[in-house]
């Protein structure tokens, strides 16, 4: 729908507040699972039966790591039969889990180093999705070789596990850090895209908004760990 003002035609007001509704509520979702995750860590990092509980049952945790694979994989399919409260229930006991094994990472670093690389990677994550949101550019090619890089990425670590070499980590790492920065401005510039139809019809947007929460979610979550083993001071 448009509207018309003394000879200029622009969008209707009711669709930009719609498009900017639905845009807050996958921020609010994607901070809302942030923080269960640190909540989730921290009071594991601070209990040191839980923590001997988890390092010392290495069934448990990787019984922990495939569920969160699993409810990432299996996200999207059971989004579409699942109320909205179900959708948000999903999510955030993924962010629980993810908590947990995060609580390995509160163990290993420093607090302070923690903070700071927290406050590095939202400052980061925040100006890489405002470019997304505003360039005119079409990033579709740089989502691409993002997710392309993403592969080649897990493959590397994986070899890495065996080779052990530093000089691969760090290529590893500073790889990640380009790679989530992509992804993190193509989902950005989909979102705005998405949104946008979603103004148009107005249903199912706090599904929507969940799917693409879990999204940035993983963005923002991967983004911080690369960023981490650069700023990180191990205790």
């Amino acid at each position: 729908m448009m509207q018309r003002d003394m000879g200029v035609v622009r969008p209707a007001a009711g669709a930009s507040t719609a498009l900017r509704e639905s845009i807050t509520r996958v921020f609010f979702w994607m901070a809302f699972g942030v923080g269960a995750t640190a909540l989730v860590a921290m009071a594991i990092a601070s209990s040191a039966s839980l923590q001997e509980t988890l390092t010392s049952n290495t069934w448990l945790l990787i019984v922990i790591v495939f569920a969160q694979l699993g409810i990432v994989v299996a996200f999207w399919p059971l989004a579409q039969r699942l109320s909205s409260a179900g959708v948000a229930a999903l999510f955030l006991a993924y962010a629980a889990l993810v908590g947990v094994t995060f609580s390995t990472v509160f163990v290993a670093y420093t607090k302070e180093s923690i903070a700071s690389t927290f406050f590095v990677t939202a400052g980061m994550f925040g100006a890489v999705g405002l470019y997304g949101a505003t360039t005119k550019r079409d990033l579709s090619t740089v989502g691409s070789l993002a997710f392309m890089g993403l592969i080649g990425v897990l493959l590397a670590m994986i070899v890495n596990i065996f080779l052990r070499n530093t000089a691969l980590q760090w290529l590893i790492t500073l790889a990640g850090v380009a790679v989530f920065v992509g992804l993190t401005a193509h989902d950005m510039q989909k979102i705005k895209q998405d949104a946008g139809s979603l103004a148009a019809d107005g249903s199912n947007r706090e599904r929507w908004a969940l799917l693409w929460a879990l999204r940035m979610y993983l963005n923002f979550i991967n983004l911080f760990l690369f960023l981490l083993r650069i700023f990180g001071v191990r205790r």
